[in-house]
């Protein structure tokens, strides 16, 4: 499997997933209450929701210039500096729809083999706290990328359900559904 054919799709299906609780969030809560969640925190030390939505397409824009052997995209540092600062400025909903659509839209735009290219290169990770990485692209890709995606969506997946809005395992696999055979569907 190629890493663009892994990560693409991913990134694609659980950012959909992403976009649909926070319309669902909207749907459910008083307009102030659905905008006051992206403030909410799971801990007094984590970041709030606005962050976990910024830092999950980081990973994306992230991803897509390294493994594409390409400077950062100035969208990475950009977002990174919003959602660090995000507890004065979490922006609205409206906001993070976009920032999701602006997302999937960059892996639209790529080819099919775009992330391959470089797949066996080393690569080199510099964390903020001044730890280095000395990974592959896979392992990068692997081992990096797609976990500190799915930790920043299963934490705004979190927020969501601690403020009582009403998503549950369905909503986070909702890509799963056309995998279903019919004739096993429970009836009733």
């Amino acid at each position: 499997m190629s890493l663009t054919s892994l990560i693409v799709p991913t990134y694609t299906q659980m950012l959909g997933s992403l976009s649909r609780w926070l319309s669902k969030a909207q749907q459910q809560m008083p307009g102030d209450d659905a905008e006051a969640l992206l403030s909410a925190r799971l801990a007094p030390d984590m970041f709030p929701l606005s962050t976990q939505i910024r830092f999950a397409c980081v990973q994306v824009h992230e991803a897509i210039s390294r493994l594409q052997g390409e400077p950062l995209a100035p969208v990475v540092q950009e977002l990174l500096e919003e959602g660090r600062n995000a507890a004065d400025k979490p922006g609205t909903l409206a906001d993070a729809q976009a920032l999701i659509d602006k997302t999937l839209s960059a892996l639209k735009e790529l080819s099919a083999d775009a992330l391959d290219v470089n797949a066996g290169k080393p690569l080199v990770h510099e964390l903020p706290n001044g730890m280095i990485l000395d990974l592959t692209a896979e392992q990068y890709a692997r081992d990096w990328s797609l976990s500190q995606f799915y930790f920043h969506v299963m934490i705004a997946y979190a927020i969501l359900r601690n403020n009582n809005v009403e998503i549950g395992k369905a909503d986070y696999v909702a890509h799963m559904f056309p995998y279903i055979r019919p004739e096993t569907i429970p009836k009733g």
